[in-house]
């Protein structure tokens, strides 16, 4: 369901733009209708205070837990059911972070991601991906969402910068919280600064070597990294945060010496933050992890020679779930009945 479908049927029950406002913000800040309201201007029409419990059923029913799995660190991987059973992932972050997912599938084709192994079954609309907010907000506190799972935002941009501008609107996201991540792709740098919500962004870098990165990132737009890097220091300039170059960590692949020289040639002295995430291991894949010792050298020697590094970790590692095996394994029961554990 699209978001314009939704006030569309908000407006066929008489309600005005104000009125439209406050069940969106309802919906996106998981309070109830009732809460707070003493202005006048508030006050709903018969035919849409009527509706209301269908619509709220509605809303909840565009996405659906299947199971949740909990981590260590804080966060959780869920598995969530669209209403034509399509099934996509989103993670509840440490630090009140939720991360969504913008396509079934993905086209990109990544070579070391399990998402891009089922090429793209279809696009997630603006009211599912709103959707996983709301139901992570049923959950816990979330103040900070950000556009990496599943899919490539780039390749759904009207519904993703529909659901940015509603979060920063009416779901009460500060902006610099929202993160539109992409591999790169023309659209974005020429649409991001037009929006009234301007998201931060993060880039998948991976490589410094262009041939690489063709390799790696199959299907992605034949951009090279310097010219990434180039849109992306001119996009933070105009927004006044940094962006964020995203290297998932392959042992033996991106982890060489030659690759740090790259990458203190690509981003020392931009207004940028390195996230170094080391790879999360996928048995039938070639890819491996490197040790965290490694990966720690690494990210204390780009600090030390001018670029500001930090090492995250893959939310799921310790429940094989990096981003799409949640949702494979699910689509290998064929059927079978999938547990529900509650998020922690």
């Amino acid at each position: 369901m699209q978001i314009e479908s939704i006030r569309q049927r908000l407006r066929q029950l008489g309600a005005l733009p104000v009125h439209e406002q406050r069940v969106l913000r309802d919906w996106l800040q998981v309070r109830p209708h009732e809460q707070g309201r003493r202005r006048p201007n508030d006050f709903l029409p018969k035919a849409l205070r009527e509706a209301l419990p269908e619509i709220d059923a509605g809303l909840r029913g565009l996405v659906r837990l299947i199971s949740s799995h909990p981590t260590d660190d804080g966060s959780a991987r869920l598995l969530l059911a669209l209403g034509d059973g399509q099934t996509v992932e989103s993670v509840l972050l440490p630090r009140d972070g939720v991360c969504v997912s913008s396509q079934v599938g993905c086209a990109v084709g990544c070579q070391f991601c399990m998402t891009g192994r089922s090429g793209l079954i279809r696009q997630v609309t603006s009211g599912e991906i709103l959707a996983q907010v709301a139901l992570a907000r049923s959950m816990r506190t979330v103040k900070k969402v950000v556009f990496m799972g599943m899919g490539e935002p780039a390749h759904n941009l009207d519904n993703v910068l529909e659901a940015i501008e509603l979060l920063g609107t009416e779901g009460n996201i500060g902006h610099k919280n929202l993160v539109f991540s992409t591999v790169g792709d023309p659209r974005v740098f020429e649409r991001l600064p037009l929006g009234e919500v301007k998201p931060a962004l993060a880039l998948s870098l991976h490589t410094s070597k262009p041939a690489l990165r063709a390799t790696l990132l199959p299907r992605a737009p034949r951009m090279t990294p310097a010219e990434l890097v180039a849109l992306g220091e001119q996009y933070a300039r105009q927004t006044h945060y940094p962006v964020q170059y995203q290297w998932t960590l392959l042992e033996g692949i991106n982890d060489g010496e030659d690759e740090l020289d790259g990458i203190v040639d690509l981003l020392k002295g931009k207004y940028a933050v390195l996230n170094m995430i080391p790879y999360n291991t996928i048995p039938d894949l070639q890819f491996r992890r490197p040790s965290m010792e490694r990966a720690r050298a690494i990210a204390r020697t780009l600090h030390l020679r001018g670029v500001l590094t930090k090492l995250r970790d893959s939310a799921g590692q310790e429940v094989d779930g990096g981003c799409g095996q949640l949702r494979a394994r699910a689509s290998s029961l064929q059927g079978r009945t999938i547990p529900v554990r509650p998020a922690e």
